[in-house]
């Protein structure tokens, strides 16, 4: 009997000896504090890291490649980026359905707004630039009529004689001293050349201060010309035609 209960004894203390190196094996995990609530840490693997690009065009339904598509077109994303342009996403719709009046549309309005664009461009003479936009018109639909006339319309305004001025918007921006000087010197020019101006600018506010300089600077002419609005700053001085005698 005694024997027996040694035994149980013996087991007993071998058993919380036992839980006890179990609960000090460790010594590197901190003990929780009174009152810490339970952490769940759990390793994410690869597959379930989340990828924010694009959703997939072959999962896309046509009105989901249709709206991307008039997205990217009110956005100037014509044919680039190329997974994500106009003309990617008017593609794919076309491939699931041929007879898309949406998707025939816009690429007619890709191709018109590259000429607007090309348009601008020379009016500011950008003329190598505007080379391009024609080309990629040109590369959307080479059947466009209009491309031929206004491959005329740049060589025309490269011969014109105009002269043309690149202004750093962000000085403008900032009425720096450089600007204004660059503006008295356009502003003497378009008086000596008797010359129409063109200002473009992406504010109204911007223009009208140009032009203010400009006008001070040559007291007693009337600078004649016109204010656009646009993305960069820009003058133009269009030169007079001479009557040959």
């Amino acid at each position: 009997m005694l024997f027996s209960e040694f035994i149980k004894t013996a087991l007993t203390i071998s058993l919380a000896m036992i839980i006890y190196s179990c609960q000090t094996a460790n010594p590197s995990m901190p003990e929780r504090q009174k009152g810490e609530e339970a952490i769940n840490i759990r390793m994410l693997s690869e597959s379930e890291v989340i990828d924010n690009t694009v959703q997939d065009d072959e999962d896309m339904s046509l009105p989901d490649l249709l709206y991307a598509g008039l997205q990217a077109l009110d956005a100037d994303r014509l044919l680039t980026p190329s997974d994500s342009s106009a003309h990617h996403f008017f593609s794919r719709a076309l491939s699931k359905d041929p007879s898309s009046k949406i998707a025939q549309q816009g690429f007619r309005d890709i191709v018109k707004r590259y000429i607007q664009l090309a348009r601008e461009a020379m009016r500011r003479g950008l003329f190598e630039e505007a080379r391009q936009l024609i080309l990629r018109a040109q590369t959307v639909d080479p059947e466009e009529n209009e491309i031929a006339g206004l491959k005329k319309e740049l060589e025309a305004e490269i011969a014109s004689g105009d002269v043309f001025y690149h202004l750093n918007n962000a000085n403008v921006s900032k009425h720096s001293i450089e600007i204004k000087l660059l503006l008295e010197d356009i502003a003497r020019k378009a008086q000596e050349l008797d010359a129409f101006f063109l200002i473009t600018a992406p504010s109204d506010d911007q223009a009208r201060w140009m032009f203010s300089v400009m006008r001070e600077a040559v007291p007693g002419y009337r600078l004649r010309g016109n204010i656009e609005l646009s993305g960069r700053v820009a003058v133009r001085l269009r030169v007079p035609e001479r009557s040959s005698e």
